[in-house]
């Protein structure tokens, strides 16, 4: 069945393309989701002038992404947590709640789910958490995890 994609599935295609499925999956999941249409004329029409407004949309949304982004690169990310004994081992972990919040305290209204971090850091020292603002703009955050109570931070 041939149908056109009204929203970006992945690995299937982008918004406004024809693809052919197979009928189960557009019957049972495409259709009633409202991520594609079945390809008419009629249908075409309609796909083509919601593209132009998605895609005027979508560079706004960008830009925006863009503006943030830069802004991001300025901020220095630091993060106190408690050590013990000699080995300079964490009690706890930073996890992506946690860096969002400190964005949250800088003025960065972030949610923790776009922070890419597989798992909790759970050492001392920098490491580079991407922050996915759109389809298209990651930025490397450096997040800087420092002993509690440490002048240097």
């Amino acid at each position: 069945m041939d149908v056109i994609l009204r929203e970006h599935v992945d690995n299937l295609g982008r918004r406004g393309e024809i693809v052919k499925v197979a009928d189960g999956y557009a019957r049972n999941y495409l259709l009633p989701r409202k991520l594609a249409l079945v390809a008419t004329d009629a249908n075409r029409t309609h796909i083509e002038r919601e593209r132009r407004i998605a895609e005027a949309r979508e560079a706004q949304e960008k830009g925006q992404a863009e503006a943030i982004a830069a802004r991001l690169a300025t901020v220095e990310i630091a993060i106190a947590r408690r050590v013990g004994g000699e080995t300079n081992q964490l009690y706890g972990s930073v996890t992506s709640a946690d860096i969002a919040e400190f964005l949250k305290g800088k003025g960065f209204d972030i949610d923790r789910r776009k922070l890419i971090l597989p798992e909790s850091i759970k050492t001392l020292g920098p490491h580079t958490v991407p922050l996915k603002l759109h389809r298209e703009v990651t930025v490397p955050l450096t997040v800087q995890v420092v002993k509690e109570g440490d002048p240097a931070a």
